[in-house]
């Protein structure tokens, strides 16, 4: 609903600053109860409501939280980058819980990994030819996108790689599929991003250029029903990686062990593998333990686990703002 009222600010005045439209939420808000308060917005909120409550009921009824988080990349990309290594081939992606798949470009981003001491920088297409896997020709540099610099803080022997790896198909699957060329899904992902980060809004919008230049293929459907002949779909010479980041909070118990089931499949008979970027609370094991019960709790909380065909590679930030590699 919140999302709807700002997507209807935006609509009404473009021209003012979304943290002007509705005031964000104290700093610690997490961290304590939320009081009724004097100055919060709510009068305005809710007449709002009142007068546009027909708009609003339709879009919440009609809409789900798709937050696409381009800077999950930054968390993914040095994984991505080793298998690719290891396998000695190009990549093929499959992300489920996909939104508008943009995701699926880590290869078309430019990355800052900052350790405290130096910063290292990677950008796409450093020898000026587009990246492979678009299946365009070449394009004068003046017509390709401003990618988004996805900057991620790191911690402990991150294996950062030495260039981007290379994505020759990329797919996803989604319950509602959205589209970075309609202008109402791309209103959608604006109105989900928090009023008072506006470098995250920034980098969606660069992003949501990368992807309109060159679509990913995006199937509609449930993941356990998608999955296995999407990824028939794949190139047998690329190194195929199913991948997903704050997904299986949606999904039940039941689906999530189908889905690991089908993983299990996919690493046997295809050599598949699976990247899992997930929040505490749903990182369990078939018996119902934790995957990693031997770490504190309060260094997950509030952070998601990365793993790598089910052992645990690393720490994340929710946002991709951090990678502790374990």
């Amino acid at each position: 609903m919140v999302a709807a009222y700002r997507r209807r600010c935006r609509a009404d005045r473009p021209d003012r600053p979304l943290a002007v439209q509705q005031a964000p939420a104290p700093a610690d808000a997490r961290r304590r109860p939320f009081p009724r308060r004097q100055g919060l917005p709510y009068p305005e909120f809710r007449t709002f409501l009142d007068e546009h409550w027909t708009e609003v009921s339709r879009t919440v009824m009609s809409r789900a939280t798709q937050t696409n988080e381009v800077g999950r990349c930054a968390t993914l990309l040095p994984s991505l980058a080793a298998i690719a290594a290891a396998e000695g081939r190009p990549l093929a992606l499959i992300e489920v819980g996909a939104s508008a798949g943009l995701a699926l470009f880590p290869d078309r981003y430019s990355y800052e990994f900052d350790d405290g001491a130096t910063v290292t920088r990677l950008d796409p297409g450093a020898s000026g030819e587009l990246p492979a896997g678009s299946g365009l020709p070449p394009a004068r540099s003046s017509l390709r996108p401003e990618p988004p610099v996805l900057r991620c803080r790191t911690a402990g022997p991150v294996p950062l790689p030495d260039s981007l790896p290379s994505v020759v198909w990329r797919a996803g699957i989604d319950l509602n599929p959205l589209d970075a060329r309609n202008p109402d899904d791309v209103a959608w992902l604006e109105a989900l991003i928090w009023p008072e980060q506006e470098f995250r809004r920034e980098r969606l919008r660069r992003a949501i250029a990368v992807a309109r230049r060159d679509p990913p293929l995006l199937v509609a459907g449930d993941l356990n029903e998608q999955l296995l002949s999407l990824a028939g779909q794949a190139p047998p010479g690329a190194a195929l990686v199913v991948f997903h980041s704050a997904v299986m909070g949606y999904v039940s118990a039941d689906g999530r062990a189908r889905f690991r089931a089908i993983m299990q499949s996919l690493a046997r008979d295809r050599g598949c593998h699976w990247l899992s970027n997930e929040g505490e609370t749903v990182i369990i094991q078939e018996d119902g333990s934790a995957v990693v019960p031997e770490m504190d709790s309060g260094r997950l909380r509030g952070n998601f686990l990365l793993l790598h065909n089910g052992q645990p590679v690393a720490i994340t930030g929710p946002h991709g703002q951090s990678l502790d590699w374990l």
